[in-house]
Protein backbone atom coordinates (compact mmCIF):
# COMPACT_ATOMS: atom_id res chain seq x y z
CA UNK A 1 0.00 0.00 0.00
CA UNK A 2 0.97 3.57 -0.48
CA UNK A 3 0.13 5.58 2.98
CA UNK A 4 -0.10 9.22 3.26
CA UNK A 5 1.11 10.17 6.50
CA UNK A 6 -1.22 12.97 7.57
CA UNK A 7 -0.80 15.22 10.64
CA UNK A 8 0.12 18.84 12.05
CA UNK A 9 3.06 20.48 9.36
CA UNK A 10 2.40 23.97 10.05
CA UNK A 11 -0.43 23.81 12.84
CA UNK A 12 0.44 25.26 16.51
CA UNK A 13 4.04 26.90 14.93
CA UNK A 14 3.06 30.37 14.04
CA UNK A 15 4.85 29.68 11.03
CA UNK A 16 7.95 29.30 13.14
CA UNK A 17 10.44 27.31 10.91
CA UNK A 18 11.88 25.48 13.88
CA UNK A 19 8.36 24.48 15.12
CA UNK A 20 7.62 23.39 11.14
CA UNK A 21 10.64 21.37 11.43
CA UNK A 22 9.60 19.65 14.15
CA UNK A 23 6.08 18.66 13.08
CA UNK A 24 7.90 17.48 9.81
CA UNK A 25 10.16 15.04 11.99
CA UNK A 26 6.95 13.87 13.81
CA UNK A 27 5.34 13.11 10.65
CA UNK A 28 9.06 11.30 9.16
CA UNK A 29 9.45 9.20 12.23
CA UNK A 30 6.64 6.48 11.21
CA UNK A 31 8.28 6.88 7.61
CA UNK A 32 10.67 4.01 8.33
CA UNK A 33 8.02 1.70 10.22
CA UNK A 34 5.78 2.00 7.45
CA UNK A 35 8.28 1.32 5.23
CA UNK A 36 9.58 -1.78 7.07
CA UNK A 37 5.96 -3.17 6.98
CA UNK A 38 6.35 -3.92 3.27
CA UNK A 39 4.31 -0.54 2.17
CA UNK A 40 5.49 3.15 0.50
CA UNK A 41 4.91 6.07 2.90
CA UNK A 42 4.52 8.78 1.66
CA UNK A 43 4.13 12.95 2.97
CA UNK A 44 2.26 15.42 1.40
CA UNK A 45 5.60 18.08 1.64
CA UNK A 46 7.58 16.13 0.34
CA UNK A 47 6.41 16.26 -3.02
CA UNK A 48 5.14 19.88 -2.38
CA UNK A 49 7.73 21.48 -0.61
CA UNK A 50 10.06 21.23 -3.39
CA UNK A 51 7.52 22.55 -5.89
CA UNK A 52 6.89 25.31 -3.75
CA UNK A 53 10.16 26.74 -3.58
CA UNK A 54 10.42 26.43 -7.34
CA UNK A 55 7.23 28.53 -7.99
CA UNK A 56 9.22 31.27 -6.09
CA UNK A 57 7.15 31.36 -2.58
CA UNK A 58 9.05 33.67 -0.50
CA UNK A 59 7.47 32.39 3.04
CA UNK A 60 5.48 29.52 4.49
CA UNK A 61 2.00 30.43 3.77
CA UNK A 62 2.33 33.04 1.19
CA UNK A 63 -0.09 32.82 -2.08
CA UNK A 64 2.19 30.23 -3.94
CA UNK A 65 2.58 28.20 -0.81
CA UNK A 66 -0.91 28.15 -0.43
CA UNK A 67 -2.15 27.57 -4.14
CA UNK A 68 0.42 24.63 -3.88
CA UNK A 69 0.20 22.54 0.01
CA UNK A 70 -3.12 21.36 -0.19
CA UNK A 71 -3.97 20.58 -4.01
CA UNK A 72 -0.46 18.64 -3.93
CA UNK A 73 -1.97 16.24 -0.75
CA UNK A 74 -5.81 15.85 -2.17
CA UNK A 75 -4.03 14.74 -5.25
CA UNK A 76 -2.04 12.53 -3.95
CA UNK A 77 -4.53 10.64 -2.01
CA UNK A 78 -6.40 10.00 -4.99
CA UNK A 79 -2.82 7.55 -5.07
CA UNK A 80 -2.66 6.03 -2.31
CA UNK A 81 -4.34 3.31 -0.51
CA UNK A 82 -4.84 4.27 3.29
CA UNK A 83 -3.99 7.16 5.26
CA UNK A 84 -2.15 7.06 8.71
CA UNK A 85 -3.25 10.02 10.67
CA UNK A 86 -0.83 11.05 13.37
CA UNK A 87 -1.60 12.66 16.56
CA UNK A 88 -1.85 16.38 16.83
CA UNK A 89 -4.59 19.00 16.21
CA UNK A 90 -4.12 19.69 12.02
CA UNK A 91 -6.77 21.40 9.73
CA UNK A 92 -5.25 19.88 6.75
CA UNK A 93 -4.77 16.91 7.90
CA UNK A 94 -8.33 16.06 9.25
CA UNK A 95 -9.32 17.71 5.71
CA UNK A 96 -7.09 14.40 4.32
CA UNK A 97 -8.69 12.14 6.25
CA UNK A 98 -12.20 13.33 5.33
CA UNK A 99 -11.51 13.35 1.59
CA UNK A 100 -9.49 9.93 2.13
CA UNK A 101 -13.00 8.51 3.77
CA UNK A 102 -14.89 9.66 0.74
CA UNK A 103 -12.37 8.15 -1.91
CA UNK A 104 -12.91 4.85 0.56
CA UNK A 105 -9.12 4.48 2.01
CA UNK A 106 -8.57 2.98 5.15
CA UNK A 107 -7.88 5.56 7.90
CA UNK A 108 -5.37 4.04 10.35
CA UNK A 109 -4.90 5.86 14.08
CA UNK A 110 -1.75 4.25 14.94
CA UNK A 111 1.08 2.80 12.63
CA UNK A 112 0.93 -1.03 14.53
CA UNK A 113 -2.51 -0.60 13.09
CA UNK A 114 -1.05 -1.56 10.01
CA UNK A 115 -0.74 -4.52 8.89
CA UNK A 116 2.38 -6.11 7.19
CA UNK A 117 2.12 -6.23 3.13
CA UNK A 118 1.80 -9.92 2.16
Amino acid sequence: MMILIAGPYRSGTNNDLELIKKNMDRLESVALPIFRKGHIPMIGEWVANPLIELAGSKEVGDEIFAEIQYPTAHRLLTKCDAILRIEGESKGADQDVKIGKELGLKIYYDVNEIPDAE
